[in-house]
């Protein structure tokens, strides 16, 4: 069937890991858990890119950070390739926006009618500084991640508010006028990891569990790994007692998202458009929250590559867990399937409404990569089946079966048994594209940004920021 309406709502860098309906008994998500029992959860969701700017730009797309060529935040969508919205609005269907995008600017036509409070990079330029490859400058500002901590209000908490605001508003005075498309972008539970008095008062440091594999000794050793510590050295910083009050934190702001999303959907009820519309939730990419010494977004990692993905509406099953891996390029087809137009030629997604309906295909291969900030070489990653592979331009590859390992604490690339499934992903990875190739166009692009902003001891002196600022 098709809807007459889609709402699609995104936060960002919530890890997978880090909701209720995803199997975590310590987090307070009661709206998620909602919508996903009347829909569809996939259990293997995924992000194409593990950091903001390229994965929002395949979202829009449809199509890998490498055709999009928007690398890093410094290298942001313009509007071209088409974005979903632009197929919606041929179809007239009306496309507005509310909250955070992280495109270029509002001026460029990006397949929205209206945006209201727009997010996106600062000055249409963004964070130049994460184009700087060879080798990573460090990060100073990625301290802030450790000490801008607990409980309180920041200047994205406000924001997220006046998001929520304006899309219940919107809904309240558009939501029956159908046809339509609204995306709200919200940005929590994105660091700064203040969080709200009422939320972080839900969860009590001391009894927080410490992440996984924190303590230095037990870091897993990879050059690339210890590249990207050497530029983001975030987990110095940190004490025992002020990890659990980041991860307090943290959580806070997944429930105080969580309430935001839960007066959305009430407004979609109230308008009497509920049973008309096709709701979709994910977000950007997750949040590594120390785990192996390791914060923010940028690895392969479950924690930082896992995404939740929830679809709801008629016809999608209800109560439903697929284990067919999919990642945020399906929602292009998806939010296409929904007003019941054909997937746009050369993107490389699924309609998930498909997905959810048909069998799991557990072989189903999902694809991942980074080239942004603390990389000194691109990778690229390949789910497929039981196993993920994880390919370093120059470097040992990493491999992991999730389902044994779950929480990849063996790397199993280096066992001699496991040579041949090596080879056969590997293969299937450069099927999609060349790593070689893709790493040389990537760091050829950042070599001529940083050099059009005075070259690299200009962009490393002027620095950059952890947290794009908010409109105004």
């Amino acid at each position: 069937m098709t809807y007459k309406n889609v709402l699609v709502l995104m936060s960002d860098e919530h890890s997978r890991a880090v909701v209720g309906c995803y199997g975590n008994e310590l987090v307070m998500t009661p709206n998620l858990d909602a919508l996903a029992s009347r829909g569809t959860r996939f259990a293997h969701a995924y992000t194409n890119s593990p950091i903001c700017v390229p994965a929002r730009a395949a979202f829009a797309t449809g199509r890998y950070v490498f055709e999009n060529a928007c690398w890093d935040n410094a290298q942001p969508y313009k509007g071209e390739p088409e974005s979903w919205g632009h197929a919606l609005r041929r179809r007239g269907v009306g496309c507005v926006s509310v909250g955070k995008l992280h495109y270029r600017r509002e001026s460029d036509d990006t397949g929205f009618d209206e945006q209201f409070l727009p997010m996106h990079v600062v000055d249409g330029v963004g964070d130049v500084l994460g184009a700087v490859r060879d080798p990573p400058p460090e990060r100073p500002k990625s301290k802030a991640v450790a000490t801008e901590i607990g409980p309180g209000e920041s200047s994205y908490t406000a924001f997220d508010r006046a998001v929520t605001d304006k899309a219940c508003q919107w809904l309240g005075s558009h939501g029956s006028k159908a046809p339509w498309a609204m995306f709200v972008g919200w940005v929590a539970p994105h660091f700064p990891l203040i969080s709200p008095p009422d939320t972080y008062s839900l969860y009590s440091p001391p009894k927080m569990p410490m992440p996984k594999l924190w303590r230095p000794e037990q870091w897993p050793l990879h050059p690339w790994l210890d590249a990207f510590r050497k530029s983001f050295n975030t987990d110095t910083y940190f004490t025992e007692t002020t990890r659990q009050i980041a991860l307090a934190s943290y959580y806070g702001l997944v429930t105080f998202m969580d309430r935001n999303l839960g007066r959305v959907l009430a407004a979609l009820e109230r308008c009497g458009a509920a049973n008309d519309t096709l709701v979709i939730y994910s977000s950007d990419h997750g949040d590594n929250l120390g785990s192996r010494g390791l914060w923010g977004k940028s690895t392969m990692y479950e924690e930082s590559v896992g995404v939740p993905m929830l679809i709801a509406g008629a016809s999608i099953p209800a109560g439903r867990c697929s284990s067919t891996p999919v990642s945020l390029i399906d929602l292009h087809p998806t939010i296409l399937d929904a007003v019941g137009i054909r997937k746009s030629p050369g993107t490389a997604g699924e309609s998930l409404i498909g997905l959810a309906q048909a069998p799991d295909a557990s072989d189903r291969a999902v694809f991942s990569e980074y080239h942004a900030a603390g990389a000194v070489t691109g990778v690229f990653m390949l789910r497929k089946g039981r196993h993920k592979y994880i390919h370093y331009v120059g470097m040992r590859p990493q491999l992991f079966d999730l389902e044994s390992d779950p929480q990849e604490l063996n790397d199993i690339a280096c066992n001699f048994e496991n040579a041949t499934l090596l080879d056969q992903l590997e293969q299937e990875l450069r099927a999609i594209c060349s790593p070689e190739q893709v790493d040389e166009n990537a760091k050829r692009d950042q070599a001529s940004l940083v050099s059009l902003h005075g070259g690299r001891a200009a962009v490393v002196a002027k620095g950059g920021f952890g947290a794009t600022p908010v409109p105004g």
